[in-house]
């Protein structure tokens, strides 16, 4: 995770998404893809495997994916898609770093997955209800806390009729603007899912714990129903 990583690569980061958050709020992603030059090290959020609390996730759910669609939101090196995929899920999945979907394309040649290039603040209006499953897991905090509400209204939409989103971020305790990136949600900030007409089903957290800091994380599955 983003806290376990080298303290010059979370700088690295904190300059870049800094410098752009004014100008580009998301240009820095495939700044930072690009100047990887393909060591997936230099990217704090790329493990190489599918993301833990997905993976947890999926085990407890066990979703049927056959005859369904999935769309992975801001999908970076592509093993969530991939986790997805192997379910039987007609897996879209979409990044707004061209390098990073390149990235994609070459570590699974074959796969079944449409990886995309796109900008989720301007998705295709064909996506309105279409997806069975969203994964939304840690863009929101990446973003800046002001385009907060512009990134959820363009989330919410995305899920189908009696469709799932699963959203993992970080969360914090008060509605106070936190330091980042990441900028960790507010409860406040997370009912505006429930005010677009999903429904909190379950979440499960986590606490880890970083210098004197501690983290705290979820996944929250919501449904529209």
């Amino acid at each position: 995770m983003f806290e376990q990583q080298p303290e010059a690569i979370q700088q690295k980061v904190k300059k870049l998404a800094t410098e752009s958050q004014k100008a580009n709020p998301t240009a820095w992603f495939d700044i930072l893809y690009s100047e990887a030059e393909g060591d997936a090290g230099q990217i704090p959020w790329a493990r190489l495997t599918t993301h833990p609390y997905l993976q947890e996730w999926l085990d407890i759910s066990q979703p049927q994916g056959e005859g369904r669609t999935a769309l992975v939101i801001g999908c970076g090196l592509g093993d969530d898609a991939e986790a997805l995929a192997k379910l039987g899920f007609q897996v879209t999945a979409f990044d707004i770093s061209t390098k990073a979907i390149a990235w994609c394309q070459e570590r699974f040649p074959d796969s079944s997955v449409n990886y995309l290039v796109a900008d989720l603040l301007a998705l295709d209006s064909e996506w309105h209800r279409k997806f069975d499953l969203v994964i939304e897991s840690r863009t929101i905090q990446a973003l800046p806390v002001e385009m907060r509400s512009q990134v959820i209204n363009c989330i919410a939409p995305l899920v189908a009729n009696r469709g799932t989103l699963l959203v993992i971020t970080r969360i914090r305790d008060n509605d106070s603007v936190p330091d980042g990136p990441p900028w960790p949600l507010s409860e406040k900030e997370l009912a505006e899912f429930i005010e677009l007409g999903l429904q909190e089903v379950r979440r499960n957290l986590f606490l880890s714990e970083a210098g004197e800091k501690t983290i705290k994380q979820v996944w929250i599955e919501y449904c529209l129903f």
